[in-house]
C-alpha cells in the first residue's frame, strides 16, 4: 500500500490514498451491495490501516490483549475469534450507513452520513475485549485476584474510555465497527468453553477443522480482491490542473447520475459513480464537500425509496420526492458556483 501511494517514508503518517484503501480491499457499501456483490469486503478491511500509526496502534493492542485469549482458549479457537468478531464488525459498519439517521451528535456516534472507505483491526481488537470480559464475569469465583482486575468488570474502565475516545473522534472512527465487534465476542464468550486441561481430541479436531476454514476464507477473499486490483501508481503528486480536470469529469456524470436518481429513481449507475467518486481526488475542500453530498444524496434517495427495485427492472416509475429534488437543485448552484471560481485557478 505504501509502494501504491507512492509515498516518502514520512507520509506514511498520513493516510492512503482514498483509492489504495479501496483497491486493497477496504468496506465500500456501494461495492458490497448490488450489482457489484464484492462480499469478501466484509473480510479483507480487518487487515488493512489507513497509515504506519493506525497500524502500530492496534499490532500494540493486539500484543497486548491477544495472548491472554490464545492461552484461555487455545490458538485454533484465537484465530477463529478474531476471524468472526473481525467480520461482525465490519458487518455492523455496513448497516449502520443511513444518512436519514445520522441526525445529530448522539446519532452520528454510531450512524455515518454516507459510505466511505472503512479499514482496520480494531473491530476483532474488540472481540477480544469482549471474549475477556465475559470471560471474567462466567469464571469470576475461580479467578486469582491479579486476574479479576483485568478481566470481567476490570476492563469496564478500557471499555468506556474508548467509548469517549471515539465519541470525541466520530467524524473518524468507526464506532458501529468497534461495538459489533464487543458484542460479537462477547456472544463467543458466552457460547464457547475455554480450553480446560484434557480437552477432549474431538473437540479439538473440530476447533482445527474451523481455523482451517477461517484461514481459508481469508486466502480466498483476498484472492478476489487481487482478481479486481487496480491501483495508479503515484509516484509524484499530480498536477493540479489534472485533478480539477478529473474531478470535473467524475462530478459531471455523478450529477447525471443523481438527476436520474431523484427526477427517476434509476438507481442503476449509482454503484458505480460512488465507486468513480470515492476513488476521485478533490482539488480543495470545499469540492470535497460537494462530493459527500452527491454520496449523501445517493444513500438518502436509496432511504425514501418506497421498495427495492426487482431484478431487471431497477428503473422505477414512482413519484420524484421533492426534498431530494430541492436538494439536488442547491447542489447543482453551488457546484456551478465552486466550477466558475476553481477553473481560472487549475490554469495558472
Amino acid at each position: 500500500m505504501w509502494d501504491s501511494s507512492g509515498i516518502s517514508g514520512i507520509g506514511l503518517l498520513q493516510d492512503f490514498p482514498i483509492q489504495v484503501l479501496v483497491a486493497y480491499g477496504a468496506k465500500v457499501n456501494g461495492l458490497i451491495a448490488a450489482p457489484n456483490y464484492q462480499w469478501w469486503r466484509f473480510v479483507t478491511p480487518m487487515f488493512l490501516h489507513v497509515n504506519l500509526i493506525h497500524l502500530l496502534v492496534n499490532m500494540y493492542s493486539l500484543w497486548m490483549i491477544g495472548p491472554y485469549v490464545e492461552k484461555l482458549y487455545g490458538s485454533a479457537k484465537f484465530v477463529v475469534f478474531w476471524v468472526l468478531t473481525g467480520i461482525a464488525g465490519v458487518v455492523a459498519s455496513y448497516i449502520t450507513v443511513r444518512p436519514g439517521w445520522a441526525t445529530n451528535s448522539l446519532a452520528r456516534f454510531i450512524f455515518k452520513a454516507f459510505d466511505e472507505p472503512s479499514a482496520g483491526a480494531s473491530g476483532a481488537l474488540f472481540g477480544l475485549v469482549g471474549v475477556l470480559f465475559v470471560f471474567g464475569i462466567k469464571f469470576r469465583h475461580e479467578l486469582p485476584e491479579g486476574f479479576k482486575r483485568a478481566f470481567g468488570t476490570g476492563l469496564v474502565p478500557i471499555i468506556l474510555l474508548n467509548l469517549v475516545i471515539g465519541f470525541i473522534g466520530r467524524r473518524s472512527i468507526d464506532n458501529a465497527a468497534h461495538l459489533g465487534g464487543l458484542l460479537s465476542g462477547a456472544a463467543i464468550a458466552l457460547l464457547v468453553q475455554y480450553r480446560r486441561p484434557g480437552e477432549n481430541q474431538g473437540s479439538t479436531i473440530f476447533w482445527r477443522a474451523l481455523q482451517v476454514a477461517a484461514l481459508a476464507l481469508l486466502v480466498f477473499s483476498f484472492f478476489k480482491v487481487g482478481q479486481r486490483f487496480y491501483v495508479p501508481r503515484l509516484q509524484q503528486q499530480p498536477r493540479r490542473e489534472d485533478v480539477f480536470n478529473s474531478y470535473a469529469n467524475v462530478m459531471n456524470q455523478a450529477q447525471e447520475t443523481a438527476a436520474a436518481v431523484v427526477y427517476e429513481r434509476d438507481f442503476r449507475n449509482v454503484a458505480a459513480s460512488t465507486q468513480m467518486l470515492a476513488s476521485t481526488i478533490s482539488p480543495d475542500p470545499k469540492a470535497e464537500e460537494l462530493k459527500v453530498r452527491v454520496l449523501i444524496l445517493f444513500d438518502k434517495a436509496k432511504a425514501t425509496a418506497n421498495a427495492s427495485p426487482s431484478p431487471g427492472d431497477e428503473k422505477r416509475s414512482v413519484p420524484a420526492d421533492q426534498k431530494l429534488i430541492e436538494e439536488y437543485v442547491a447542489l447543482r448552484k453551488d457546484y456551478d458556483a465552486w466550477l466558475k471560481s476553481a477553473a481560472p485557478k487549475a490554469d495558472r
